[in-house]
């Protein structure tokens, strides 16, 4: 994309906090923080070509989320299906933050005036309803944000291990880009496969089967050879289990390499984010201007 695009990317430590709670749950963002600026460089993201910082180095965007908020009627995040599921995942901290969190998520793209944002599915519900957003404070207050659009990959949903859910640290079901080959085969090997399947002489459905999915996500050629070797019970799910680990590690292996070296530059690491927050602040402090004008607020500037 930034071949393409001129690209901010924000590791967003403030929407963590709508599900962590207590000095033990945050005392690893930090790290977190690091670890994922880690994966990112180690993937490709170049700082020299992107814009890449931490959501909470940028104090604007708390400020646009509390005005945007004076604009999104109440019914609108109630209706929010991740809304309601995280109120079952978590029902003893359901918090105000949490029922915000889509408004944070619009502050995040239009206080950068984003006009294109890489989602997966599970997140359109998320942008539509910025976008909705956008177009009632633009009613309001006059014309100030473009409506941001969805961009799909090839992979617009990647199911976890457990074949139910979205891949997610917090479900515990998904794959880490720095974890060694062997943890990354010891984790695949205890992922669903087919139900239908009870046997290895059993045909196989790769249509039904998240492992097949993930074939397709990871090499596709090799996708297409599984399926009639599943299907005619020439292989069964462990043997296939173990071929998509062989792709995966054999995918991830450049990208392992890269972030150890990433990781041993730490004082690199910082001086991306500190570069990130002073471009990404600049751009937030000029849009904040014209969103306190246009609601009529005292301009910070004198």
């Amino acid at each position: 994309l930034q071949d393409d695009y001129a690209c901010i990317y924000c590791i967003v430590d403030l929407h963590a906090l709508t599900t962590l709670q207590g000095t033990e749950a945050v005392s690893h963002i930090q790290q977190n923080v690091v670890e994922m600026l880690l994966d990112w460089l180690a993937a490709g993201l170049d700082p020299k070509e992107s814009i890449l910082f931490v959501q909470s180095q940028v104090p604007e965007v708390t400020e646009l989320q509390t005005l945007l908020s004076m604009a999104t009627p109440l019914s609108w995040l109630m209706r929010v299906p991740t809304f309601k599921e995280k109120v079952k995942m978590q029902p003893e901290n359901v918090n105000y933050g949490l029922l915000g969190y889509p408004v944070l998520m619009t502050a995040d793209i239009v206080l950068y005036k984003a006009e294109v944002v890489p989602v997966g599915e599970d997140q359109v519900p998320h942008l539509e309803l910025a976008r909705e957003i956008v177009r009632r404070f633009n009613g309001l207050y006059g014309d100030t944000f473009p409506e941001p659009q969805p961009k799909l990959t090839h992979a617009p949903l990647v199911l976890g291990l457990d074949g139910a859910q979205k891949m997610s640290k917090q479900l515990d079901n998904h794959i880490e880009l720095a974890a060694t080959p062997e943890e990354t085969t010891q984790r695949i090997m205890t992922a669903y496969t087919d139900p239908a399947r009870k046997r290895k002489t059993d045909p196989g459905h790769p249509e039904i089967c998240n492992i097949y999915r993930l074939h397709q996500s990871f090499r596709p050629a090799k996708a297409e050879e599984v399926d009639p070797q599943c299907r005619s019970a020439e292989i069964g799910c462990v043997e296939c289990k173990r071929l998509l680990a062989q792709e995966i590690n054999e995918a991830l292996a450049p990208l392992r390499e890269r972030r150890l070296e990433f990781s041993s530059r730490p004082q690199y690491v910082r001086e991306v984010l500190a570069e990130g927050a002073h471009l990404a602040g600049a751009i937030a402090r000029e849009t904040m201007e014209e969103v306190r004008d246009k609601m009529g607020l005292v301009p910070r500037k004198t």
